[in-house]
């Protein structure tokens, strides 16, 4: 096996896509950051680093990635693949903040490129992946739309906290309205209004037949009114009536936000694990 890196999102994507769309929901985070750079639609202050892997009558069988925002992206990259990205991702990015993956082949990860560049490791979050199995729908006061360039003073603040609160680092409050622009003029960008907007969820797009919910944020102001179950599930609604397969990740230290994810009728996948170096 051989790994190879390029910075041409275009030329990767035509590369391993026909690889990765065997299963669009378990590599749907690939997916979609591929995607949307080569849409023109991500700010990265550095360019990415794509990375496939090839056997020895160079098929591609494996695939990864860095940004300088979310560092290593394992998505479900088998355990045996693990090395030779180590080997390329040592050279190109000794300095990787993070590695995310499912659990044994980012613990290999850690464990292998750490010794290489020599830096320590430990656990920073714990994410699952689920997938929609049989639909439930859910109620609160107020109702859905889609959001409009009208909601950004709004919404850009709300989207800044998420940042904060789920450890995502700081980009500015140009960056965010920014992001928030390119998803409302895709119409990716939903809100729950009951009186004022109280909720947010977004969606990407759909790749393969399979599309990922998120971001997903209410105001600690008003939680626990169910506005989130509700908008979510009128999002996932809507995609699921155009044809594709809806998934989303949650944060397994957030016992809430899973439960309401079960409620819907979102079911488990597969599970991921983000380490940090130091």
């Amino acid at each position: 096996m051989i790994a190879r890196a390029t910075y041409d999102a275009a030329a990767f994507q035509e590369l391993v896509f026909p690889y990765l769309q065997r299963d669009p929901v378990l590599n749907t985070s690939l997916l979609t950051n591929v995607a949307d750079r080569v849409r023109g639609i991500m700010n990265d202050p550095e360019p990415p680093v794509f990375v496939s892997v090839h056997s020895g009558t160079d098929e591609v069988i494996g695939a990864a990635i860095w940004t300088a925002l979310r560092g290593i992206g394992l998505g479900g990259l088998p355990v045996e693949l693990v090395p030779p990205v180590v080997d390329v991702l040592a050279v190109v990015k000794p300095g990787a903040r993070t590695v995310h993956g499912a659990e044994d082949s980012a613990r290999l990860f850690a464990e292998l490129y750490g010794a290489r560049v020599g830096r320590a490791f430990a656990v920073v979050d714990r994410s699952r992946l689920h997938v929609l199995g049989e639909f439930v729908e859910q109620k609160a006061e107020g109702a859905p739309r889609l959001a409009v360039d009208g909601d950004l003073d709004t919404l850009t603040p709300m989207f800044g906290a998420y940042r904060l609160e789920v450890g995502h680092s700081a980009e500015g409050i140009d960056a965010d309205r920014d992001w928030l622009q390119q998803r409302v003029d895709r119409q990716r960008l939903w809100v729950w209004e009951d009186e004022a907007i109280v909720t947010m969820v977004g969606h990407q797009s759909p790749v393969f037949g399979a599309v990922r919910v998120g971001p997903v944020y209410t105001p600690v102001e008003h939680r626990g009114r169910g506005y989130a179950s509700a908008l979510t599930a009128h999002v996932t609604r809507q995609l699921r009536e155009a044809g594709d397969q809806v998934c989303l990740m949650t944060d397994l230290a957030n016992p809430t936000s899973n439960k309401i994810y079960a409620a819907i009728g979102y079911r488990p996948v597969q599970d991921f694990v983000g380490y940090a170096f130091t």
